[in-house]
């Protein structure tokens, strides 16, 4: 009868300690789903070694979390308290205990965005990388030759050889990565195009539609006009005439260019002179968008070999030289210092 009664008593205790229990399961998710008290975003860091306690309790004396142990009894049950992984955080009004824990087991470290501009240099999209916020720099001591080897492919130059594009990183991303990313959009890209290209095209590789399409890059920005400039470009080549493109000058002038392409700037000699050399230039002279490494792989049909500057942001083209000079006197105030693609036809 006694140890009737003992077992009952035991019973009860049981029962009394699995009612408490589920109880504060209901009290703590109750706790975990009501929000915290952040009322503008605000990042955090979790450093390597650091506990759920640690954190939970850096955030309670910011006065953004209240009762911490809560928080990490519920992540204890829930088994999650020694999963949360390293790095910085975005916290934004509305975020409960719940999301807090949810996200910080899940990584999803701040995105941090960073843009490449069409028509930039490699060096400008370098500056551009290194003035970002988060970025970790790693190549500022490091000559062309010591980055081309350490991006480690088949593409021999810098210039050109990333993709313009809005990439996304988080904190202590180093420059290389970076470009190691570009870089590789960049073959996929141009791997892509190149497999859809025009079946007979002047160009002995890829790399030759690249430096192809960045002098379309710089010569125009407008979309509907660049498979047609695209075609005057590869007309000449194939006809053995010089491409004669002003950007080509100026990019080959470096700092002696002075905002204004005189006649001197056509007659110096340099790589990339295109009024000089025959054929392409030996790099390219810009970062190149899709759409120009489409045209250069697309050029419209046509007699068109010259262009000229309209004024209104397009071009003017036309198919014979006497056409085009005229042109130019219609559209350019000042021959004599503003020369344009293909109006010196001697050195043909």
């Amino acid at each position: 009868m006694k140890a009737g009664k003992l077992l009952t008593g035991f019973g009860l205790l049981a029962i009394a300690m699995i009612i408490v229990a589920a109880g504060a399961v209901m009290l703590l998710r109750d706790y975990v789903q009501k929000p915290m008290a952040v009322t503008q975003p605000e990042l955090i860091t979790v450093v390597a070694g650091s506990s759920l306690q640690q954190v939970s309790n850096r955030l309670s004396a910011q006065g953004l979390l209240e009762m911490p142990v809560a928080l990490v009894v519920w992540a204890r049950y829930q088994g999650l308290a020694g999963s949360i992984k390293t790095g910085e955080y975005e916290l934004f009004p509305g975020i409960t205990p719940q999301g807090l824990l949810d996200l910080l087991v899940s990584g999803r470290n701040k995105q941090y965005p960073l843009t490449l501009v069409e028509g930039w240099t490699f060096q400008q999209a370098l500056n551009a990388i290194w003035q970002s916020e988060k970025i970790t720099v790693s190549l500022r001591d490091h000559s062309a030759d010591d980055i081309v080897g350490l991006l480690g492919d088949d593409i021999p130059f810098l210039e050109g050889s990333i993709f313009p594009d809005t990439y996304f990183y988080t904190a202590g991303t180093t420059d290389l990565t970076i470009l190691q990313r570009a870089r590789q959009r960049l073959q996929n890209v141009l791997a892509e195009e190149w497999a859809q290209r025009l079946g007979s095209l002047p160009y002995d590789s890829p790399l030759d539609a690249l430096i192809m399409a960045s002098i379309i890059e710089k010569e125009s920005g407008l979309h509907a006009e660049k498979q047609r400039i695209a075609g005057v470009f590869v007309r000449r080549l194939e006809t053995g005439m010089r491409l004669q493109s002003d950007p080509t000058v100026i990019y080959g002038a470096g700092e002696n260019y002075t905002g204004v392409i005189r006649r001197s700037d056509l007659n110096t000699e340099t790589p990339f002179n295109t009024y000089r050399i025959n054929g392409l230039p030996p790099t390219p002279i810009a970062l190149s968008g899709r759409a120009s490494i489409r045209a250069s792989l697309h050029p419209e049909d046509g007699t068109y070999l010259y262009f000229v500057a309209s004024g209104d942001g397009g071009h003017y083209f036309s198919s014979t030289l006497e056409e085009h000079n005229a042109a130019v006197q219609r559209y350019l105030r000042n021959p004599e210092n503003r020369v344009n693609p293909a109006t010196i036809e001697s050195n043909n």
